[in-house]
């Protein structure tokens, strides 16, 4: 999957080429994919990714500034949209778009919430369950329906260890 991951970016052209954290310097530990159906992980491990660029510590990447972390995170987050849309989920698919829309607002408006709907949306992914619990996130910066949902889907031991891993990454 990383590899995968890495070689995509490659591909698309010298200037993600370039972002690439050396093979030695690369993390492999997944966050949220252990929490999902085994097809959508490299799609969802990609978005996350996107999202670490643009607001963590990169496990495959560094950007040389902000401007570039920008670009590359916006890169990785459409491509692993391309990647989830190729199952033909398409419910996966306004999942992710709107977890990725959920946790900008989160972050512009300097709320914490992000790492339970990352959770949350890999463990009900194309499930079409969370619009409740997104709204409390978003209007009311309630993150905990969030959480319950995680947890009751993928357990409390796979919650807990995506939860540290997410937050070695985003601090």
């Amino acid at each position: 999957m990383w590899q995968e991951i890495a070689l995509d970016a490659e591909r698309e052209g010298s200037l993600w080429k370039e972002a690439l954290r050396s093979r030695g310097a690369r993390d492999r530990v997944p966050v949220f994919s252990p929490l999902i159906d085994e097809r959508f992980a490299l799609a969802v491990e990609t978005i996350y990714e996107g999202y670490l660029v643009h607001y963590g510590r990169s496990r495959l990447f560094a950007p040389a500034d902000r401007d570039m972390a920008l670009l590359l995170g916006d890169y990785l987050y459409a491509h692993g949209l391309v990647h989830v849309a190729e199952t033909g989920d398409v419910a996966a698919v306004s999942d992710l778009a709107e977890l990725i829309s959920l946790c900008s607002q989160a972050r512009a408006d300097g709320r914490d919430g992000d790492a339970p709907a990352w959770a949350a949306t890999a463990s009900a992914l194309g499930a079409e369950v969370l619009d409740s619990a997104r709204t409390a996130l978003r209007e009311h910066g309630d993150a905990s329906l969030l959480e319950a949902s995680a947890r009751g889907a993928a357990g409390d031991a796979a919650v807990d260890a995506a939860l540290a891993a997410h937050a070695r990454h985003v601090g």
